[in-house]
């Protein structure tokens, strides 16, 4: 059941993922650390004899290398799973079309993210712990001002700062998306995000009527 506090995730490239409460956590990007090693050794594969010892034994090393690279991924993803869970009894990410972003122009990065094996960590690790977990809709999460629900249109990548020109809200682009995902998150379990008495921001709920949607 959805309790405590709660928190919005946005998932990227530049940040793996940022909350609404405005922590970032960088990209290991295992992949593209050891992309050179692979290489190398996949080379000593295609120079083999084929079915030689030493082709089947270079085979293992590309092998080894790539669940080495897996498991980084994994014992990444477990340990910040763990550690939003400590911290909230709610939590919301995008429900993202993980195979289309897959087929873009940053696909290969989209894969070595590895977005959606952290969503299933991620939901695996709240049902464990009695964390609600919920996926809302990713549309527009990064064009909308979560202070004001303005929305401003879409942004360059390379433009890292959400700025409001109709409130005047100024924050972190990803941190900011969070937000929005978890004001929506709030919506769908039939809360409101007005708490001025705790001191938490203000701002109404995103419902499915919202021309902002």
């Amino acid at each position: 059941m959805p309790r405590g506090e709660a928190v919005g995730i946005d998932v990227g490239i530049l940040n793996f993922l940022a909350t609404s409460s405005g922590k970032t956590y960088r990209n290991l990007r295992p992949f593209k650390t050891l992309q050179r090693k692979l290489r190398l050794l996949q080379k000593r594969v295609s120079r083999k004899v084929k079915k030689s010892n030493n082709r089947k034994k270079a085979q293992v090393k590309v092998s080894e290398l790539h669940e080495k690279i897996a498991n980084i991924r994994k014992d990444y993803y477990w340990k910040l799973a763990h550690e939003l869970c400590d911290s909230a009894g709610m939590v919301f990410v995008e429900n993202l079309n993980l195979q289309g972003l897959a087929r873009g122009i940053l696909g290969k990065h989209c894969w070595d993210a590895g977005w959606g094996q952290f969503f299933q960590i991620l939901e695996q690790c709240c049902l464990k712990r009695g964390v609600f977990f919920l996926k809302v809709d990713a549309r527009k999460t990064s064009q909308i001002c979560p202070n004001c629900l303005t929305e401003r249109g879409k942004k360059e990548l390379s433009e890292r700062v959400h700025s409001c020109g109709h409130c005047g809200y100024t924050t972190d682009r990803d941190v900011a998306a969070a937000q929005v995902v978890l004001i929506r998150g709030l919506a769908a379990v039939g809360h409101t995000v007005k708490m001025l008495s705790e001191g938490k921001a203000v701002a109404l709920p995103v419902t499915k009527e919202s021309p902002s949607l």
